[in-house]
């Protein structure tokens, strides 16, 4: 038989008794006694007031982080990977080597195209004897004008050779440097994707790094809300639950494209600042300034979570804490907006450990 409606509300009110007497307070706690300067432990909590403030009024869309600047190291010849000096999450600067592929074959064709180098340059020579050898030979009549004609020929071909020459040696010296893999930018390393032993070939990736210091937010977004953002300047800001952070926005651009299957379209938020704790592929919720709203708002650092439950240890003037449920709304840069559990005036520790702390110390 379904559970009555009146039954499910008991089970609620019955789990939250539970989860709000372990975190340590069900029922007010009775005041302190002083420290050494005559204070009692309650009023050491730093504590702000619960407000009415204007907040934007916003249009959230969940999304993810990316990174504005990131590069897959791949290596430029074929080889055998000798040395890898990286692994996820080491931090690596510009030009910091990261792997090395066997340059023995590289080097010996080197040592050919200079070795051609050195026979084209003797060709020229000889080719350059020979046409003005010719040159003086006509102008005594000895020779036909025919054989000069031939001998500039000689000469010049004698010249396309050595500079074709000299450009197999460039591409050479340049295909060995490329034995030695380098960062192209500073940043982290994300992955590894190559060990050492394997056999690289042009392409083959050897390792992802990006740059912490620059990035983004991709948001999807109805097709309806990215018309409205599209062509003109909207305030947003980029919220990460998984540090309690909020990020406003440096620019906002809407992607001309749209997923024909889920009819939206991705918006990109560079963010202002990094964000220390957040990486590529983080969950991240973008939201969209469309207006402002009076609104009754906490301080973020105020909010606790117990399990699917919110609250804030409220401190009375009395020195009195009490860990309050709240009905939260939504997050903004003022603070996160309270539907229901608190009033204007009372004050919130803005640090519940230190709050939890204190009422367990007067629980014994």
């Amino acid at each position: 038989m379904p559970d009555h409606p009146i039954d499910r509300r008991l089970l609620g009110a019955v789990a939250l008794a539970v989860a709000m007497a372990a975190a340590g307070a069900v029922a007010v706690g009775r005041p302190g006694a002083p420290d050494d300067e005559g204070r009692s432990p309650a009023a050491a909590l730093r504590t702000a007031p619960v407000a009415y403030r204007d907040v934007e009024v916003t249009i959230p869309a969940e999304g993810v982080v990316e990174a504005a600047r990131q590069a897959v190291v791949a290596a430029r010849v074929p080889g055998w990977i000798v040395d890898l000096r990286v692994e996820a999450g080491d931090a690596v600067t510009k030009g910091q080597v990261i792997a090395r592929i066997d340059e023995r074959a590289a080097a010996q064709g080197l040592a050919e195209s200079l070795a051609q180098v050195t026979r084209a340059e003797a060709e020229l020579a000889n080719a350059r004897a020979h046409y003005e050898r010719t040159r003086r030979l006509v102008a005594e009549n000895f020779v036909s004008t025919a054989a000069l004609d031939k001998a500039r020929t000689d000469y010049d071909a004698a010249q396309a050779l050595l500079a074709a020459a000299r450009a197999a040696a460039a591409q050479a010296a340049t295909a060995k440097d490329y034995a030695v893999v380098t960062a192209p930018f500073g940043g982290l390393v994300a992955a590894r994707h190559a060990q050492v032993g394997e056999m690289a070939q042009p392409g083959t990736p050897i390792a992802t790094i990006y740059d912490p210091a620059e990035l983004r937010v991709v948001a999807s977004v109805p097709q309806a809300t990215a018309a409205a953002l599209r062509g003109k300047p909207v305030p947003a800001f980029a919220e990460f639950p998984t540090v309690n952070r909020m990020v406003p926005a440096r620019a906002v651009t809407v992607l001309p494209a749209a997923d024909t299957r889920t009819l939206t379209t991705d918006v990109r938020l560079d963010l202002a600042e990094p964000v220390p704790g957040v990486v590529p592929g983080t969950f991240a919720r973008a939201h969209f300034a469309v207006g402002k709203a009076n609104r009754l708002v906490v301080p973020a650092e105020a909010i606790v979570q117990r399990s699917e439950l919110s609250g804030a240890y409220v401190v009375t003037d009395a020195g009195a804490i009490q860990l309050r449920q709240l009905r939260l709304g939504e997050r903004t840069p003022a603070g996160v907006e309270v539907l229901a559990g608190l009033a204007p005036g009372e004050r919130v520790a803005l640090d519940p450990a230190a709050a939890l702390a204190t009422l367990k110390g007067r629980q014994r």
